[in-house]
């Protein structure tokens, strides 16, 4: 809780990213982010994007995330911890996160989601990683999934391993001795919410390969409660 709250002081400083002051909205109800913090501005796609919530007090949600009940399964309410060292984020976590792997750190904001649900709008910063590049089930293999870990991820494999090697030690339970994580970024994943299963079985594969559980938290509530709150979006 040190990291953000450090974070946002210096947001609302004006230190680290462009910040808007509440006397610049529109009078009608400012919707702020914090009490302090109004909007945030983040790269996207070689463009700056400002983080900011909808500024009309009347705003309700889109149809896309307006249901309540969806068929479980596929779609059921998942916990609020995924698994024992992997970090649950909010929403002011994942904009510190943002903030902090745009400012230099070794951090990958990642979209599980694929890229039907992604044209429809995702978090403004966020890479899109389709959980079925990682997961098996999906048709992922070894190879794709080594591929994403070393190109996308920072892992480096030890020594001359390559695919066959991963699955001997995926076998064998020793797949910790092929990958090298002590550069491997820290990664903050999300899909559609609560009740979505994308970003799990990414973190599900991730976990299996090795990567360190205290390198991987969880934005449970992804897109879902993003678009409660009316944070802006951005579309590919």
């Amino acid at each position: 809780m040190k990291r953000i709250t450090k974070a946002f002081s210096l947001l609302s400083a004006g230190l680290l990213l462009g910040v808007t002051s509440f006397c610049a909205v529109a009078a009608g109800g400012p919707v702020g982010i914090t009490s302090k913090l109004m909007s945030v501005d983040v790269s996207h796609n070689g463009q700056t994007v400002q983080i900011i919530r909808n500024q009309d007090n009347s705003n309700t949600i889109i149809d896309a995330f307006a249901k309540t009940s969806r068929p479980c399964p596929v779609f059921c309410i998942q916990p609020m911890t995924f698994a024992p060292g992997v970090e649950t984020l909010g929403e002011l976590e994942i904009i510190d996160h943002i903030v902090r792997m745009q400012s230099g750190e070794n951090i990958l904001v990642v979209d599980s989601r694929t890229p039907d649900w992604v044209e429809r709008g995702t978090i403004p910063g966020a890479v899109n990683v389709p959980f079925t590049k990682l997961s098996t089930s999906k048709g992922a293999t070894t190879e794709i999934i080594m591929e994403v870990m070393i190109d996308q991820f920072g892992v480096k494999l030890v020594g001359d391993a390559d695919d066959f090697t991963v699955d001997e030690a995926l076998v064998s339970g020793t797949v910790s001795e092929v990958f090298d994580y002590s550069d491997a970024k820290t990664l903050a994943l999300f899909c559609n919410g609560m009740w979505c299963g994308q970003s799990p079985a990414s973190m599900a594969t991730l976990l299996k390969y090795g990567y360190p559980a205290e390198k991987i938290k969880w934005f449970r509530g992804g897109m879902q409660t993003w678009e409660i709150l009316g944070f802006s979006t951005v579309k590919p």
